[in-house]
């Protein structure tokens, strides 16, 4: 008959490791896509805890597949959120440009000539662009 092994206080099994790098990848993909600024600390934090337990894994001789994961996951995430920061802060002043048009829109016609602005803005930015090829959806 053997005894459970008994984890002092403030020590995960590995696996657990494993499991909790996950939970925060995961948590870090959906903090990316609400707020990108928090999702960059959580995508690190995430990215950080997916390590450690890789190494964790690997010395314990478990399988490390869910840990790995857990990394290419944060990494991804961490990847989407600087580029929406960056596309955030690169399109500033028409993101702040369009959102006072409608704030001041009172009728469709208004709405519509405000998204117009965004386009006209957006397509200055982007010099791959030609005028009139950048189109949204208009729903008011």
């Amino acid at each position: 008959m053997t005894t459970p092994v008994q984890t002092p206080i403030g020590q995960q099994t590995p696996e657990a490791a494993g499991r909790r790098a996950v939970w925060l990848a995961l948590a870090a993909v959906a903090m990316t896509l609400l707020l990108p600024l928090a999702g960059v600390v959580l995508c690190m934090i995430a990215l950080v805890t997916g390590i450690r337990a890789v190494g964790a894994l690997r010395r314990a001789a478990k399988p490390s597949a869910l840990a790995v994961t857990a990394v290419v996951v944060s990494t991804l995430s961490l990847l989407w959120s600087l580029l929406a920061i960056a596309g955030q802060i690169y399109f500033s002043q028409e993101l702040a440009a369009y959102t006072e048009c409608k704030i001041g829109a009172g009728t469709v016609a208004s709405m519509e000539e405000c998204v117009n602005l965004l386009e006209r803005g957006l397509e200055q930015k982007m010099p791959f662009l030609k005028p009139g090829d950048l189109q949204f959806p208009f729903a008011p």
